[in-house]
């Protein structure tokens, strides 16, 4: 399925596998002008991997509740971006889930989406793929009866994305897979789904930056 990028995504660089700062300034001010546009003008609270947020429309900010606690740009962009959709419709899930491959036609993020997302995951649960079971009680994730050992996470409402994993055996070592379902890029461009990915990532791993790539 090939893609075609919304204007409002956040550029994405893919040297030596970092994302950088994307110009999410940019992206975030083009995000609240095309909001501005639509019949929204109250606060509204929208979820993310189970934690609320407030939409402040008039003062153009995005706080986690509930310590009002300003939110980073990343998750600002993909909480925009989702925003913009559920107000003009979320497409119903359609339940057949596809890689980051079998989304994007844009090779060049495949390595990013890697090194920042699956490689993230296997690093966490390689040496024991059932111990991410224990992400069921803090997040809004279930099992799935896939793979070896499966999980299936909300994201945001109607955005599920389901991670697998595999156990080493005698040929092959542990593997790990995240797939989206294939309405996600109704909602989210390629750039934002990578972001998604290494956001879920983390959240699962219970790991932060330094942990991660220190």
């Amino acid at each position: 399925m090939d893609f075609v990028p919304q204007l409002n995504c956040a550029p994405l660089s893919n040297r030596n596998g970092t994302i950088f700062n994307m110009q999410f300034e940019s992206a975030i001010k083009r995000s609240w002008h095309n909001l501005s546009g639509s019949s929204i003008s109250d606060n509204i609270k929208v979820k993310f991997l189970g934690d609320e947020y407030m939409v402040y429309f008039k003062l153009r900010q995005v706080l986690s509740l509930p310590n009002n606690i300003p939110v980073e740009d990343h998750r600002t962009v993909l909480i925009l971006h989702y925003l913009s959709q559920k107000i003009t419709g979320l497409p119903v899930v359609s339940g057949e889930y596809l890689s980051f491959n079998g989304l994007s036609s844009i090779n060049s993020f495949a390595d990013v989406f890697k090194k920042r997302a699956t490689d993230v995951i296997l690093k966490r649960y390689g040496d024991n793929i059932f111990n991410i079971f224990s992400v069921l009680h803090n997040l809004p994730a279930k099992k799935a009866n896939r793979a070896d050992a499966a999980i299936v996470i909300e994201a945001f409402e109607g955005v599920p994305i389901l991670i697998e994993l595999w156990e080493a055996d005698e040929e092959f070592g542990p593997e790990a897979n995240i797939l989206f379902d294939k309405t996600i890029t109704k909602i989210f461009c390629v750039e934002d789904i990578v972001v998604l990915a290494e956001v879920v990532a983390r959240a699962v791993s219970c790991m932060n930056a330094d942990e991660i790539y220190g």
